[in-house]
């Protein structure tokens, strides 16, 4: 089997003639950006210089996004007067200016748009997360203030706290423009959590400008208790405008059907392809192939072998294990170029080590970290929806703990079919797509 991504390819992406391109190309950008302000100004001029082609479909996203960045052109959140908050009274505030909910099918263009809008908004209080990150600094938050609280256990009577308002104010204390990338519900926890938490959010005056896969209605489809989270989903709309992008073109596998790659299928490729590369890029590192140990959230994570900030790893040691964004997230900010080798067919036995990939392409993804991997067959077949999860002795529990009997609606939750990673698995392969390209591997230096 040939091997794809050659030494020149190579030498294309890491050597001083490529990080002197990027340089000057940033240097452009930067000079665009003086001259153009608004999103439509934006994607005019990328189209005009050929760095975009023209899609309707876009063109009518951007005018959505162009009303967004109009109405919150000069606004801020107003905050309650100290004596308003002394005498326990709030004035009616004004309803803050709509944030806007932009979902469709994978490749489409939604994260290039939103990323577009939130750089040309020069506004201090703003942030732009993956939905799951920011997921799990909240219960992180939620978490620290609880350690927090002063309970009078001298006394019998029930001491109720609700730490969503203080956590909603160290949010918005923070931020208040979020961009969500790959807003999605797949955890019974977040799903419980997300009305209260939103309704304080918006009460305080946040804007929210989110992508995703999802329509509103669908998000967290045959969730467990959904019943409890349907009511999130109006809140959504009261505050959001809500639009489609679906042209029907991936641009993510438009752009990945060149020559050169950096995917690698066993039994087809030289067992050696993937040495050679791992090699040639330690050769650029200034340190030797050794261990590495990460400490992350006061756990340590170790890799058996790293050389600077190249790490080879297999899927057992990314996907096997515990693994969760945080730690990849961190993953992502020691390493540069990642080797994942030996990805297994993944089916519905495989769920929990499937989840785990999705979530660590969409973070290297989101972080622009370089990508080589080795699998057992083609990535856009690499999830299969064969193997039906058994009854294990974790379901079974799982099921015992929410009472849950076989023919109940809970019982066909996405949490037991894998619905939901199959459909979320329509984003890796359009990623991992991108993922192979020179132009992805050189967004590397700009992101730096």
């Amino acid at each position: 089997m040939a091997c794809y991504l050659t030494k020149k390819l190579i030498n294309n992406y890491l050597l001083k003639r490529s990080f002197q391109i990027n340089f000057i190309s940033t240097c452009d950008a930067n000079v665009d950006m003086k001259n153009i302000n608004s999103p439509i100004e934006v994607l005019k001029n990328r189209i005009k210089n050929g760095q975009l082609i023209e899609d309707e479909y876009q063109m009518r996203v951007v005018q959505n996004l162009q009303n967004v960045y109009d109405d919150i052109n000069g606004y801020k959140p107003e905050k309650p007067s100290f004596l308003n908050k002394l005498i326990g009274k709030e004035k009616k505030k004004k309803k803050p200016p709509k944030g806007l909910y932009l979902y469709g099918a994978v490749g489409g263009g939604k994260t290039m748009l939103m990323d577009l809008f939130y750089d040309c908004c020069k506004i201090e209080k703003k942030e732009r997360v993956h939905f799951h990150s920011f997921m799990l600094d909240v219960h992180s938050k939620i978490h620290q203030v609880k350690k927090t609280i002063k309970r009078d256990y001298s006394s019998t009577k029930l001491q109720p706290f609700d730490p969503i308002p203080p956590v909603a104010d160290m949010i918005i204390e923070k931020s208040w423009l979020l961009c969500f990338d790959e807003f999605q519900v797949t955890d019974v926890a977040d799903a419980m959590i997300l009305k209260r938490l939103f309704t304080e959010l918006f009460n305080r005056g946040i804007i929210v400008v989110a992508t995703s896969n999802r329509a509103p209605d669908d998000l967290y489809k045959s969730g467990l208790q959904r019943g409890n989270f349907i009511p999130f989903i109006q809140v959504l709309k009261d505050y959001c405008s809500v639009v489609s992008l679906d042209s029907g073109i991936d641009y993510r596998l438009k752009i990945g059907q060149g020559k050169n790659r950096c995917y690698f299928i066993k039994g087809q490729d030289p067992d050696d392809s993937v040495d050679t590369i791992f090699k040639y890029l330690c050769s650029m590192e200034n340190d030797t192939i050794r261990p590495k140990t990460l400490t992350i959230k006061g756990r340590n994570v170790s890799f058996n072998k790293t050389c600077g900030q190249v790490i080879d790893a297999t899927f057992q040691e990314l996907c096997d294990r515990p693994l969760g964004a945080s730690d990849y997230l961190e993953m992502s900010q020691a390493f540069h170029t990642i080797i994942i080798r030996d990805v297994p067919q993944l089916n519905l036995r495989l769920k929990s080590q499937a989840r785990r990939f999705i979530t660590l392409i969409d973070t290297l993804y989101d972080n622009k970290v370089r990508v080589v991997i080795s699998a057992v067959g083609p990535f856009n077949k690499l999830f299969i929806a064969e193997g039906d999860s058994e009854y294990t002795d974790e379901k079974r529990m799982l099921m015992d703990d929410l009472a849950i009997c076989h023919g109940s609606d809970n019982h066909n939750s996405n949490i037991f079919t894998g619905e939901e990673e199959l459909f979320a698995f329509d984003r890796t392969v359009s990623r991992l797509s991108e993922m192979q390209t020179k132009e992805y591997w050189d967004q590397w230096e700009h992101h730096r």
